[in-house]
């Protein structure tokens, strides 16, 4: 229950836990969070930012309305001015959904103009929302007619650049906010994390020979939502022979006895933070085989090595060659990236392997406060079956501290 005095508070703590006691004040995160916005937009010397991925929305206010749906189509956005204010424009007239929310200055319905809601009448309503923002530009922008905008289709581009706004990319301005947690973003992403490791629990409880991979699956979706989560960004559950090579999603296949079960959990649970672990569990228990515990144990050395490695002040080209060496058995099924970040969701920064930092890598340098996820897939090129694990771990002032504690999967060495 809240404490005395913390009623009004407490009623206005919007978003997936509405009806619960956060273990933060949510409205100081919001703040802060809104705060880490305008600082980049000035870091960057620009004015304003308009934003319309449905996480960087998040991010900005705290702010929810059907995030999947509106995720589909430019129906929410948010308007940030580095010295000025901000303000959501809403899919319909629903202010009740952002009342008192200490992030947002003004609350208005977006004209919105994707085919679906505005058909041969979009470049017109396109045009509509672009006055808005040229209005917004005209009396926040200091005379600066760049807007940083992270998507946005060519209809709506082109109605802004009609009143004279240069839309830059907004992305990076946005990934750069997010980079670095608070200590209460740490406490809210580890409540995550607790939601995802009962979901994983869930599942290690159903799991014998005959459940299908969707069935297994379907107990985490059930314990996040039922824990307050809000929902899973993949389906990345399978068993035996679909493990290897990696990504295929979960199906109704009936998993057998003695067979590999990897999984990775992609999961936006309480709060709206993302809890992204994998795990390698043995259907029916019993000694792995050989081959079986060879794959578990390069793929528990490679997540140990790659987690030990990680301190602040260290560049990620050094991360990156510095990092486990799979082998070359195992080279061509590797992971995209060895390490990414992970807050709302999955973000930057992508360490990639060695191999590939050359031709698909950039660098950067860890900070204290930044929350990582540090993969590892273990699969021999046209092998039977594959190992993924995935832990969640914290860039601390010394050196790295891991949020995930489930147990990581079978014992190689039974």
């Amino acid at each position: 229950m809240p404490l005395e005095g913390e009623s009004t508070r407490a009623a206005r703590q919007h978003g997936a836990m509405e009806y619960t006691t956060p273990p933060v004040d949510l409205d100081a995160v919001r703040l802060e969070r809104l705060g880490r916005i305008r600082a980049e937009l000035k870091r960057r010397g620009l004015p304003a930012a308009l934003f319309l991925d449905q996480i960087n929305c998040r991010y900005a206010t705290d702010a929810t309305n059907m995030q999947i749906w509106c995720s589909h189509y430019e129906a929410r956005s948010v308007f940030v001015a580095a010295e000025g204010p901000c303000i959501l424009f809403d899919y319909a007239n629903l202010p009740h959904l952002a009342e008192e929310l200490p992030t947002l200055d003004e609350y208005r319905a977006m004209s919105t103009f994707y085919y679906f809601t505005a058909g041969a009448r979009a470049e017109e309503r396109a045009g509509e929302f672009a006055r808005q923002i040229a209005d917004l530009m005209r009396a926040h922008g200091q005379g600066d007619r760049r807007l940083a905008v992270d998507r946005l289709g060519a209809l709506g581009v082109a109605a802004l650049a009609h009143q004279g706004i240069e839309v830059v990319d907004g992305e990076a301005v946005a990934e750069q906010a997010r980079a670095v947690k608070s200590a209460d973003e740490v406490a809210l992403m580890r409540a995550a994390i607790a939601a995802c490791e009962e979901g994983c629990q869930a599942m290690w409880e159903a799991l014998e020979p005959g459940v299908t991979e969707n069935a297994l699956w379907a107990k985490l979706h059930e314990a996040n939502i039922r824990l307050g989560g809000e929902w899973i960004e993949t389906r990345l559950l399978s068993a035996g022979p679909r493990t290897n090579p990696w990504f295929r999603e979960c199906s109704m296949r009936p998993i057998e006895a003695g067979e590999v079960v990897s999984f990775d959990t992609d999961l936006i649970g309480p709060y709206g933070y993302c809890a992204d672990i994998s795990r390698a569990w043995l259907c029916g228990g019993g000694a792995p085989s050989p081959d079986q515990a060879d794959l578990m144990a390069r793929a528990r050395d490679q997540i140990a090595h790659n987690t030990a490695i990680l301190k602040p002040g260290k560049s990620f080209r050094e991360v990156s060659m510095e990092a486990f060496d799979v082998g070359e058995a195992f080279l061509s099924n590797r992971y995209p990236s060895l390490i990414h970040g992970v807050g709302l969701a999955d973000e930057w920064p992508s360490i990639k392997h060695a191999q590939d930092f050359d031709a698909k890598g950039y660098d950067g340098v860890l900070v204290p406060g930044m929350t990582l996820c540090v993969e590892s897939y273990i699969g021999r090129e046209g092998g039977k079956e594959g190992v993924k694990l995935e832990e969640q771990v914290l860039i601390t002032e010394d050196g790295v501290e891991t949020l995930s504690r489930y147990p990581l999967g079978f014992d190689p060495t039974v």
